[in-house]
């Protein structure tokens, strides 16, 4: 039988990267109403340490109600703030029902142009109400949207292990935002990165979504958001670093120069280092903005979204073009040295001839 959600919320979510860094504490200060710092809610034994650091800032906002099929969004979505730079935002729909209908749900979330806008509209306005708190503000064109499916409680028990046997299609098609049948395959694939804590609790990870049984899911979902924020860094800033290489491989590019004129290596320079400290203290910043170490079964959640998000690719690839970068600007550097060189050389061979001239040429007489 198809099993009836008594208690349930989808948590449709969009990350977007909007500036290079953000006072939060200012932040807090220009915001007036509706704040408070996010922490991560353990109902499982975690070492005290157990927290973002600095802890994002969370800023619930008035919006409007978003009909979606035969589901609305509430008419408040919250906003959380993280330091590097990133904003989430979040809104919430109540999902109480059949569980066969969660996959039209999942397929009308699927790059929801409607609620990407509505979403960007909000990060704007708090922007500019953030003011000068935001370092370098600038909303990314680039998006990254995540669906969390939390089911707290069914109208009649319903077993955690029955989700991915008897009701796996069902869970499958909501985790690829797929009504229509699917494999035998895609539905082994899709609701292979599952975990457990115990009997009553079961989360499946994936690329687009996650589907979370848990009646105390809070923590689960904040590391979820946390690694889609993680995501939208790396993919931004792989995308910067590409801009970055491709301009940097134009200035290694000979250029026809005037014997001693300086050129241009020096603000090319200047720039190339600038983006590089840039890529590689957000770099760092994203990495180590969250620490799961002691809290065994977050850090398997975390390692799971990461392996679905393909996180290690992301900074396997992000590492290499920055240790490029770093080659290029050592080339660059060594290239500027040796044309300071060249003109130093140039010079002293001019003062030499001048000495030499103006010791054989006789002095003119005075009239």
């Amino acid at each position: 039988m198809d099993p009836v959600i008594a208690k349930g919320t989808c948590f449709p979510l969009f990350a977007f990267d909007v500036a290079r860094a953000i006072d939060l504490d200012a932040a807090e200060r220009r915001i007036l109403a509706g704040t408070e710092r996010q922490t991560v809610k353990q109902r499982r034994r975690a070492p005290a340490n157990f927290e973002y650091r600095p802890a994002p800032l969370r800023v619930t906002r008035q919006g409007e109600a978003h009909v979606l099929g035969a589901y609305r969004t509430a008419p408040t979505l919250e906003l959380v703030l993280y330091d590097f730079g990133a904003i989430s935002a979040s809104y919430a729909v109540s999902i109480e029902g059949s569980l066969m209908g969660l996959p039209a749900l999942a397929y009308e979330l699927w790059g929801n142009e409607r609620l990407v806008a509505d979403a960007r509209r909000h990060v704007e306005e708090l922007l500019a109400t953030a003011g000068d708190a935001a370092l370098r503000p600038r909303v990314a064109n680039v998006v990254e949207d995540y669906s969390i499916f939390q089911i707290e409680a069914f109208a009649t028990p319903c077993p955690a292990s029955a989700l991915w046997t008897e009701h796996g299609h069902t869970v499958a098609q909501v985790l690829r935002a797929e009504p229509r049948t699917l494999s035998q395959q895609e539905v082994a694939d899709a609701t292979a990165s599952r975990l457990s804590f115990g009997p009553d609790d079961a989360t499946f990870i994936d690329t687009d979504a996650t589907l979370l049984f848990d009646a105390e899911g809070d923590d689960v979902r904040a590391v979820l958001e946390f690694a889609n924020i993680q995501l939208l860094e790396m993919r931004f800033l792989d995308q910067q670093l590409d801009d970055v290489l491709e301009g940097a491989y134009e200035l290694l590019q000979p250029r026809p120069t005037r014997i001693g004129a300086p050129g241009r290596g020096g603000p090319d320079l200047r720039r190339l280092a600038r983006l590089q400290l840039d890529g590689a203290i957000l770099f760092e910043q994203v990495t180590n903005a969250l620490k799961l170490v002691g809290d065994q079964y977050l850090a398997r959640v975390y390692s799971l979204a990461s392996r679905r998000f393909h996180l290690g690719e992301w900074d396997a690839s992000i590492t290499r073009k920055l240790q490029t970068i770093d080659s290029i600007y050592a080339k660059m550097a060594d290239r500027t040295a040796s044309r300071r060189m060249e003109i130093l050389e140039w010079i002293i061979i001019v003062l030499i001839a001048v000495s030499i001239i103006l010791s054989v040429v006789p002095v003119l007489p005075r009239h």
